[in-house]
């Protein structure tokens, strides 16, 4: 009696047990950094490289990190010319009725006001103002219906993958009082990995490196001196004299909602080296979530980042391939060309491991046929690039999946050689083809 109520003590214990051991593990698992995310990535900002990821392909809430793709084609606009910074914005009800929302980030907008594209802009990229970013959508393409379409495009054309944008601010759609993009849900909100969140502002920050300029700024006061006045704290609270300050920060996105959580794209700089780090939806280790949470995941990345990795040059300018040093070519007053590659190829590994890398030549099979040049060849002509691989362990690519690495070119231009000398060519290959046949037949007679 006594051994089957034991049986059935241990049949109901057992299963209490483990319930309660589930009620106590962390709501995020701790990552090998120590980082409480959904998703995480680390990369070098001068090649692209990935120095480390978690979760990285998973789309996810962006929040006003999408204010960076709205940058993107601000600047774009600018340098082709279609609008200003001048150019003036006249408010209407949209911008209005957002602007006048003090739940949200946003400078209040006069519903009678005009304001400048650069005052909008820096509001946008101090203050994450949502209303100012809604009003540089509007007048770069009208309707921000139609930037959406915009926005979806240099998607696109950047290598995104993955994404998903109902607006140009990265609020929730629920948050535009009924005015939200044509086409788009009442709950919609935009989303992305964190590999394209990187690659975008991996972008941003090699095409148009200004931005850091309006980024790195702590504190401004829109429309300073008038009554309509308002203090604009930047929200990266990783700048310095901030509570969370790091040395090097000046940039880049925060981003904040209940469906995207406490998101970051942070990018710093330390001896000349740049990284851009992207935390999304981070918490601490009790899964709550706050400024603190994605402030200290993104530390943790930029210390990895600063203290593991080290640039080193694998490839100097000039390099030559031992093993082919040269490519034939045909129709030329010389019958090869000398190629070697055209830029040193630098980028941060893991000081530990670079002697792991190892560089290889790839040949461009579009630019020769069957391995040949056909003359006039040019100087610098492109035959192909250097390729580093890793011969053991996990290597995590580039951001930029089409990154070649250096250019491999000709170094001296080939020049086609005149009719006679091509004459004689063709007559001497001519004949050792035809002693070739002949000897062949004659061995073949005593074979």
């Amino acid at each position: 009696m006594k051994r089957e109520m034991k049986k059935w003590v241990a049949v109901l214990l057992v299963p209490l047990l483990l319930l309660m051991s589930l009620g106590s593990a962390p709501a995020h698992a701790e990552s090998t950094l120590g980082i409480h995310v959904d998703g995480a990535i680390l990369i070098d900002a001068e090649s692209g490289k990935i120095l480390y990821e978690e979760n990285a392909d998973t789309p996810l809430g962006i929040a006003s990190m999408t204010k960076m793709m709205t940058e993107y084609l601000l600047f774009e606009a600018i340098e082709e010319g279609t609008i200003t910074w001048d150019q003036e914005y006249k408010v209407n009800e949209y911008t209005y009725i957002v602007s006048q929302d003090r739940a949200l980030s946003n400078v209040p907008l006069r519903r009678d006001g005009t304001y400048t594209i650069r005052e909008l802009y820096e509001a946008l990229a101090i203050y994450s103002a949502n209303a100012a970013t809604i009003a540089i959508a509007e007048t770069i393409a009208g309707t921000e219906t139609e930037f959406i379409k915009m926005m979806d495009a240099k998607a696109q054309e950047l290598g995104l993958e993955d994404y998903k944008f109902v607006n140009s601010t990265g609020l929730n759609n629920a948050n535009l009082h009924g005015m939200h993009p044509q086409g788009t849900g009442p709950k919609d909100e935009n989303v992305m990995p964190a590999k394209s969140v990187a690659k975008l502002a991996y972008r941003l920050l090699k095409d148009y490196p200004e931005v850091l300029e309006t980024t790195s700024i702590k504190t401004k006061k829109f429309r300073e001196g008038t009554t309509d006045e308002i203090k604009m704290d930047n929200w990266n609270f990783m700048l310095p004299g901030f509570v969370y300050e790091y040395e090097g920060v000046d940039g880049l996105k925060t981003g904040t909602t209940e469906f995207a959580g406490h998101c970051f794209t942070g990018t710093a700089q330390r001896d000349g080296k740049r990284v851009i780090a992207v935390v999304m939806k981070a918490v601490d280790a009790k899964g709550v979530g706050s400024y603190k949470a994605r402030f200290d995941a993104t530390r943790a990345l930029f210390d990895y980042g600063f203290s593991q990795f080290s640039e080193v040059e694998f490839v100097p300018a000039g390099y030559q391939f031992e093993d082919q040093k040269t490519v034939d070519v045909i129709k030329g007053k010389e019958k090869t060309a000398s190629i070697a590659v055209k830029e040193p190829i630098r980028m941060l590994v893991k000081t530990s491991e670079k002697d792991l890398y190892v560089p290889e030549l790839v040949l461009d099979e579009s630019k020769l046929k069957d391995g040949t040049l056909q003359a006039p060849v040019k100087k610098d002509t492109v035959v192909g690039h250097v390729k580093l691989v890793k011969t053991e362990g996990t290597d995590y690519g580039y951001i930029d999946s089409d990154n070649p690495g250096s250019e491999v070119v000709v170094t001296d231009t080939v020049e086609k050689a005149g009719w006679f000398s091509l004459m004689m060519s063709a007559i001497g290959d001519f004949f050792a083809g035809v002693w070739k046949s002949a000897t062949g037949f004659v061995k073949g007679l005593f074979n």
